[in-house]
Formats: C-alpha cells, sequence, structure tokens
C-alpha cells in the first residue's frame, strides 16, 4: 500500500489520543463509583448495565475516524482492470477423438461445459471467439461481447463439424490469429490485446506446422494457453471395435513454452473446470495503481452507523 498524502496519516496520533482520554475517563468514573459509600442508593440511580456495550458505540466510533485518516491519506493499491479491446479466442478439438468416454460423459462434451462456464466468467466487456478444429478449423463465432451467438456456437460443437478427420493445431492457432487480426479497422496495424485458449486431446496430424503458427503468434504478441484433456486410457468405439486414443500432451506443450502462456493437463471435468478458473484470472487485464480511499471511507461509513445504531438501541442516544 502506497499513500499519496502520507504526511495526514499523523492524524492517527488524535484518534491515538482520543483512545488515551477515553479510557482515562472511564477509569476515573470507576474509581467515583467506589467513593460513593451508599451503595443501596447507588444501585437506584445507577442501575446495573452491561459494561461492554457502554464501549462498543465509542469503540466503533474510533475505528471509523482511523479509517476515515487513511481513506484521507489517499491510498493506493495495484488492481486488476480488463484491458482495452482484449480479445479471447477459445479453440476447440471436435476430432473422432474427443468422443471417448474416459471423461464422463465424454471429452468433447465436457469441453463443452467448462469453455461455456469458462467465458461466462469473463467481463461482459471482453470479446470473446470460438474456433472449432479437426483436420481443418473454421471460427464458428467471430469475437465479440455477444455472449448468447458464443452460447449458440459452444452448442454447435460437434465431432466432425469442420468436415475433415485429423487433428490440426496449426490451423487452429492460425485460424484464431486471422480471427483477432480482422476484429475491427484498427487490428491490422493496433491489434488488440489478445489470448488464445486451445483445447486438444492428442498431437498434430494435418495441416500447418503448429511451431509456424506459434512463431506467428510470437509476432503478434497472443500467448497461447493449451489444454491437454484426456487420460492415457481413452478410446472411442468403432463399429464395435474400440480404437485407442491415448492422449498426448507434447506438441501443445511446445506450443504453449513459445508463445508465453501456459500449458495445463487435465483429466476430468472437475480439473478442466478448475484449468479454466486459473486461466480466466490471467487473460485479458492488466494492472495499474489506482486511488482505494472509497474502500476506506466507505468502511468508515459502516463502523459509524454501527456506533449510531448500538448508541440508539442500548442508550437510546446518538453517540
Amino acid at each position: 500500500m502506497i499513500w499519496q498524502s502520507p504526511v495526514r496519516l499523523w492524524l492517527l496520533l488524535g484518534v491515538l489520543a482520543l483512545a488515551v482520554g477515553y479510557l482515562m475517563m472511564q477509569r476515573r468514573r470507576s474509581r467515583y463509583a467506589v467513593r460513593f459509600t451508599n451503595l443501596r442508593l447507588l444501585d437506584r440511580v445507577a442501575p446495573d448495565r452491561p459494561a461492554w456495550r457502554r464501549h462498543v458505540p465509542a469503540g466503533l466510533f474510533l475505528v471509523m475516524l482511523a479509517l476515515l485518516v487513511v481513506g484521507y491519506a489517499r491510498p493506493t493499491a495495484e488492481v486488476r482492470v480488463p484491458r482495452e479491446r482484449a480479445t479471447v479466442m477459445v479453440a476447440v478439438d471436435v476430432s473422432t477423438s474427443m468422443l471417448a468416454g474416459d471423461v464422463d460423459p465424454d471429452r468433447l462434451s465436457a469441453a463443452k461445459e467448462s469453455a461455456r462456464r469458462f467465458v461466462d466468467g469473463l467481463p461482459d466487456e471482453f470479446n470473446v471467439g470460438l474456433v472449432a478444429f479437426a483436420g481443418s478449423a473454421a471460427v464458428l463465432v467471430p469475437p465479440s461481447t455477444d455472449r448468447e451467438a458464443l452460447h449458440e456456437g459452444i452448442k454447435r460443437l460437434a465431432e466432425g463439424a469442420t468436415g475433415v478427420q485429423g487433428t490440426a493445431i496449426g490451423e487452429a492457432i492460425s485460424t484464431a490469429l486471422g480471427a483477432v487480426k480482422g476484429f475491427d479497422s484498427r487490428a491490422e496495424k493496433d491489434p488488440p490485446p489478445a489470448r488464445i485458449i486451445l483445447l486438444s486431446d492428442g498431437a498434430n496430424t494435418s495441416g500447418m506446422d503448429p511451431m509456424e503458427a506459434a512463431a506467428d503468434a510470437v509476432a503478434m504478441e497472443v500467448p497461447v494457453h493449451t489444454i491437454s484433456f484426456g487420460t492415457p486410457g481413452g478410446f472411442v468405439d468403432r463399429g464395435g471395435r474400440p480404437i485407442q486414443v491415448p492422449v498426448d500432451g507434447q506438441t501443445l506443450r511446445a506450443v504453449a513454452e513459445e508463445t508465453g502462456g501456459g500449458f495445463h493437463e487435465a483429466s476430468t471435468s472437475d480439473e478442466l473446470r478448475a484449468v479454466y478458473e486459473d486461466i480466466g484470472t490471467s487473460v485479458g487485464y492488466r494492472t495499474e495503481r489506482q486511488d482505494v480511499s472509497a474502500r476506506f471511507i466507505g468502511l468508515g461509513l459502516v463502523f459509524a452507523m454501527g456506533a449510531a445504531f448500538g448508541s440508539m438501541r442500548w442508550f437510546s442516544r446518538l453517540p
């Protein structure tokens, strides 16, 4: 915490002086009560009241003063704020291997649900787009703030949606970068701050070399966060014949390391949701120092109302 006007914190000494003065007054009052020898009369003129209640309004009042002084000193703190024009492209593998049932109910269904939760957790001002890929890649939803269109796009994710068999990780990255470049009229010369979130369960088998696409992402300063989803024992049923489709994250790891993104592994729906939550805390934000005095002033007002309520409730007067 850094204060823009730290000299004002010296006023806390005044609050401390009030606290000390209050304690001294209470001590003097207790001594006077002891000197009053007619205890029967004292019980009539000053009936017992719970001692702690007498001090609650005063304590709340002193805390209020301290908080207001801190706010008056204009404290600042590092605050995460959404980047202007922040764009997130979500790329989901829809190849046949994503039908493996090693993740309940299957890899693709779990990926769709987690992707929906992820985009719903992003700030409304973020632009989010959707890419589906198998042997080729296609933009299902261009980046925008229209969450309804995105939900519809996620519903349309299905095995074979691109019409080409295989797993084209490089094509998915390149297609997502193209969507970022075409985001608006400024994007060609001034591209928006962007992130690509790519989920797959296998290695690249067709299309553009993923490392070539990663180099393009580096040139555009777009980190690619990759998620390897599935288990080594996954298989799909083709005509009653099980076909092994073990997860393979080597390519995804290399792409993430090359572009400065993060590589994640998930073998269950819960792990996938946790991965998306972790990614969501880092994409599309910047950290800047802002004045946070309103936090202390607001909290001070809460304590002031508490002091007033306690005094009126127990003593029928304001402090």
